[in-house]
C-alpha cells in the first residue's frame, strides 16, 4: 500500500507559528504533527510514501530523510488549486491500493483490515452532533452513496476525518480527469468529495469505516486540544525536575532547563528550552524558547522565542520577543 499525503497548504490559521515553518512541523506533545502520524507506520506497512509539498517543502524532505527509512517520492504543488489537484501531481505514484491521509488532523484507524475488505474504497469516519463544518457521507443499505462537503443540515452525521482509501489508485486519478474535465471546482479548488462522487456514480463500491479518535491541529485552539487528548493518551513524559512543581500530564523534554517554575496541567516543553520562576498550564513551548518570571496558560510558544514578565494567553511565533 502506499501513503498519499498532501501538505501544500501555507498553514494560515497557525500563523505566526508557519511563517517560519510548514504546518506538519510544528510541535504537539514531544512530536511534531507529521511524526505522530509517521511512527504510526514502519517500512514494512507501506510501499512508498508520497508527499505533495509546497510552502517550506524542502522541511518536508529534510525532516523524513533524517528521522524515517520509509521509500519516499516528493512532489511540488506550485498552485494551490485544492486536494484533487494535489493528489494528480503523483499520478506516476497512483497504482494499487493507496491510504491518502491529510496531515492537520490524526486520527486512530484500523489500517489492517484494508487488506482484506470487499470495496473499491474507503472513507474514514467519525459520528459528531454538528457536521456542518466538514464533510460527510450519506449511506444506503452499508454503502456510501454521496460524499458531501460541508453539509447544509445534521442529517448525515458521519464525519470525515482525512483518511480514505482506495483500492486502485489509477481509478482515483480517471475521476479526478473527469472532475477536472466538468469543471467541477468550489471557490477555485478541485475537492476529493467530487472525485469520490465520480468514482460512485461509475459504479465504485465505498464504505465507511470508523476511527476511535480524532483530533485537528489546523488552529491553535484545536492544537492545544489535540496536546492535552495525546498527554492524556500516551504522550506524557515528565522527566522530573528537582525544586519545581509538576503536575502531569506533561511532556518535558530531557534537555530542557527548567528552576523555580510551576508546569503543568497539559504542558509540552520542547528540547533545550528554559522556563525560570515561571507558572506554565495548557501550553506548547517549542525548542530554545525562554520563558522567565511569567505566568503563560493556553498559549504556543515558538521556537527561540523569549518571554519576560506577567502574560497570560498568547500565541508567538518563532524568534519573537516580548516582555511586560
Amino acid at each position: 500500500m502506499k501513503v498519499i499525503m498532501p501538505m501544500a497548504g501555507y498553514g494560515k490559521r497557525m500563523r505566526p507559528l508557519t511563517w517560519s515553518r510548514p504546518k506538519p512541523l510544528l510541535n504537539v506533545a514531544g512530536n511534531t504533527v507529521l511524526g505522530h502520524t509517521l511512527d504510526r507506520f514502519s517500512p514494512n506497512d507501506v510501499d512508498e510514501l508520497v508527499f505533495i509539498t509546497g510552502w517550506l517543502g524542502e522541511r518536508i524532505q529534510e525532516y523524513v530523510s533524517q528521522r524515517y527509512a520509509f521509500r519516499t517520492r516528493f512532489y511540488e504543488q506550485k498552485e494551490l488549486l485544492g486536494q484533487s489537484h494535489a493528489i494528480l501531481l503523483a499520478r506516476e505514484a497512483l497504482t494499487g491500493p493507496c491510504l491518502i491521509l491529510y496531515v492537520d488532523t490524526l486520527c486512530d484507524a484500523n489500517l489492517a483490515q484494508l487488506k482484506n475488505l470487499d470495496a473499491d474504497g474507503a472513507i474514514f469516519t467519525m459520528e459528531v452532533d454538528d457536521p456542518r463544518p466538514f464533510g460527510v457521507v450519506r449511506e444506503e443499505q452499508g454503502r456510501v452513496v454521496e460524499y458531501i462537503e460541508k453539509p447544509k443540515d445534521c442529517t448525515n452525521r458521519k464525519t470525515t476525518v482525512g483518511a480514505f482509501w482506495v483500492r486502485e489508485g489509477a481509478e482515483l486519478a480517471s475521476a479526478i480527469d473527469e472532475e477536472m474535465r466538468l469543471g467541477k471546482t468550489r471557490n477555485g479548488e478541485y475537492y476529493l468529495a467530487d472525485a469520490f462522487n465520480i468514482m460512485i456514480a461509475r459504479g465504485a463500491r465505498f464504505v465507511s469505516l470508523p476511527v476511535t479518535m480524532w483530533q485537528d491541529c489546523g488552529q491553535p485552539g484545536t492544537m492545544l486540544a489535540t496536546n492535552r487528548y495525546l498527554l492524556d493518551h500516551g504522550c506524557a513524559r515528565p522527566f522530573a525536575r528537582q525544586g519545581n512543581v509538576i503536575i502531569p500530564p506533561v511532556n518535558i523534554a530531557e534537555s530542557a532547563h527548567i528552576e523555580h517554575s510551576v508546569i503543568g496541567p497539559h504542558v509540552s516543553i520542547a528540547a533545550s528550552a528554559s522556563i525560570v520562576g515561571a507558572i506554565v498550564s495548557d501550553a506548547i513551548i517549542d525548542e530554545e524558547a525562554q520563558i522567565e518570571t511569567a505566568l503563560v496558560q493556553s498559549s504556543l510558544v515558538g521556537q527561540r522565542a523569549r518571554v519576560h514578565g506577567t502574560a497570560q494567553q498568547m500565541n508567538i511565533g518563532d524568534d519573537a520577543c516580548i516582555a511586560f
